[in-house]
């Protein structure tokens, strides 16, 4: 396996703070695959027998609504697991998981994780360590949700990719504008409206790139009273 790959893979939570000698044999029993944009990882109800780690690009979980429409669950990318609570119980899958770009992921099979547990207890801390980055996930987007207006969610989306503090810069969306509005809660239609409530405050955005004008007031913006989400833009 590709030493970058391992690199990757040690940093994600669910490895993070296991003993290296656990780490070690994990990882030599692990597998890796390349996945084409719009491949399906796995399916709900699928049996639950490995956990995941992205190595690159990005993986969407979701459910089908009685509609068919696509309900967004979470989007996961480097560094990043998932699966880890089903796989260790042994149950189902209870989402798809599919790729939202060209992806390289990691797989674990549960199996082997599980006897790593009985052998070494401090694999424990670090099933702990992963359930609680997904829970405290769920809990901010809730508190999204609840708290902010759709364009001041997709400003903290935006703010999330820039890689300065302060004056201008030049984001890339990293997936579809689909996907955008199903991971912030929106319709596709709502998240077109957002967009154009943030060209009041410096973004423009032209195909897959968005041009924010001032981070600092981006920022702002997006942290302003959240009292305002009684009053959806």
């Amino acid at each position: 396996m590709k030493r970058e790959y391992i690199e990757v893979a040690r940093q994600a939570a669910l490895l993070s703070t296991a003993p290296d000698s656990v780490v070690e044999v994990v990882l030599a029993r692990a597998s890796v695959t390349h996945w084409e944009r719009g491949a399906t990882i796995f399916s709900q109800d699928d049996p639950a027998d490995a956990i995941h780690i992205v190595i690159d690009g990005w993986i969407k979980l979701y459910r089908i609504a009685p509609s068919g429409s696509e309900a967004v669950v979470g989007v996961f990318t480097k560094g990043q697991s998932f699966g880890e609570a089903v796989a260790l119980q042994g149950t189902r899958y209870p989402v798809f998981a599919g790729t939202a770009t060209d992806a390289t992921v990691m797989r674990i099979e549960a199996n082997e994780l599980r006897k790593q547990l009985y052998n070494s207890p401090e694999v424990a801390i670090s099933m702990l360590t992963a359930t609680y980055a997904h829970l405290h996930h769920l809990v901010a987007q809730i508190e999204q949700l609840k708290a902010q207006t759709g364009p001041q969610r997709l400003a903290d989306f935006l703010l999330d990719l820039t890689k300065t503090n302060i004056g201008p810069c030049s984001v890339q969306l990293p997936y579809d504008k689909v996907l955008i509005a199903g991971r912030l809660g929106m319709k596709p239609e709502s998240l077109s409206r957002a967009f154009s409530k943030l060209k009041e405050q410096g973004v423009q955005v032209s195909q897959n790139f968005a041009e924010i004008e001032d981070v600092q007031a981006l920022r702002a913006y997006a942290e302003r009273d959240r009292a305002e989400s009684w009053h959806r833009d």
